[in-house]
């Protein structure tokens, strides 16, 4: 296939958009359903008139498929490389090494000619690296797979951190749930934000993620540890913004001071003081790419006091500086989903 493939609409004017799934055997399950699912939403949410999006999950030869979990799948068989399409979704699981040996990189490479665009979820992204679509961009899949992902397909730009990468007409996403974001991410293209906010909440979604965020949650890594401190995790995101001294952190947790320190650190890794930098980051970056928030208020909320120390803590943990880091995530900055028609060319 060439370099620059060209991307072509598969959808008429007045006429639904054609989703793809590609799915085979032993394929994660929620790589399946969660982006299914966000889409078939949207079209629940549209109102009257047309469905925005037409849904196929294709498999090659069609008919059943076994997941992963054991469930079996009903799958249409590959369409025809030349019939449009308008997005290409290409699921991951633990049977993407059969897929990768098989037929399934070839019908992709021809298949994406056809397509406006096309999407990995989680280790999706060696099949489109096996298809030739990852040399030169930036990708993502899951944390566990980065560094083979990097080893397998070395003129990719695999980045470990995001939860969805949109490098031109090729999105690449993190594992598993990983895949709603990315999908809530292509239904905002298409939509716009106000029909991918009412998808996230119909889910029940607790946050629509930008593709920045990173894969690792700092609550839940916390949590490694054990269960002792998840109370006092869920108390400290509810107080961000008060004077959380390590007395006070003892104090919510039952605990004396010292016992305290030396009991949290065993547990997760960190000094008191070190996790709370972390959780005011992981909050900031939120309300850094979610809102128009000042930087001033975001300090004030998140509990750094000053715009100079969340600017410090933000340049220890994500290495780029907060205005930064808005300018490249916001959902409504340059280079993210916001409706627009994309150029075929990619």
């Amino acid at each position: 296939m060439t370099k620059t493939p060209r991307f072509l609409p598969g959808r008429s004017a007045d006429g639904p958009r054609r989703v793809e799934i590609l799915a085979f055997r032993d394929v994660q399950l929620l790589d399946v359903a969660g982006p299914l699912q966000v889409f078939a939403t949207a079209n629940d949410l549209a109102g009257p008139g047309p469905a925005p999006y037409a849904l196929h999950v294709v498999a090659a030869g069609g008919g059943q498929l076994r997941s992963s979990a054991g469930l079996g799948l009903a799958m249409e068989p590959l369409p025809s490389a030349d019939q449009p399409v308008d997005t290409l979704v290409v699921a991951g699981g633990r049977g993407v090494a059969g897929a990768v040996a098989g037929d399934l990189p070839a019908w992709v490479a021809a298949r994406v000619p056809r397509a406006r665009r096309v999407a990995s979820v989680c280790t999706g992204a060696f099949l489109l690296g096996a298809a030739g679509l990852l040399d030169g961009r930036r990708a993502v899949t899951h944390w566990t797979r980065c560094a083979e992902l990097a080893r397998r397909h070395p003129e990719a730009r695999v980045e470990p951190d995001p939860i969805f990468i949109r490098d031109g007409a090729v999105w690449t996403s993190a594992g598993v749930t990983a895949g709603i974001d990315l999908a809530l991410a292509l239904v905002e293209a298409d939509l716009g934000r106000d029909a991918a906010l009412a998808v996230a909440r119909h889910l029940v979604v607790f946050l629509k993620r930008p593709g920045g965020q990173s894969q690792f949650s700092t609550v839940l890594a916390l949590q490694s540890g054990g269960t002792r401190f998840e109370g006092l995790h869920a108390w400290i995101a509810d107080h961000l913004s008060e004077d959380l001294t390590v007395p006070r952190l003892a104090e919510a947790a039952g605990m004396s001071p010292r016992g305290f320190a030396r009991h949290y650190r065993a547990a997760t890794g960190l000094t008191p003081a070190r996790a709370l930098e972390r959780q005011r980051v992981e909050a900031a970056r939120r309300l850094l790419a979610e809102t128009a928030l000042p930087l001033k208020r975001v300090a004030e909320r998140c509990g750094f006091g000053s715009e100079e120390t969340l600017r410090r803590s933000f340049l220890r943990h994500v290495a780029v500086a907060p205005a930064s880091y808005r300018q490249r995530f916001r959902d409504d900055g340059e280079g993210m989903p916001d409706g627009r028609p994309e150029a075929p060319e990619i």
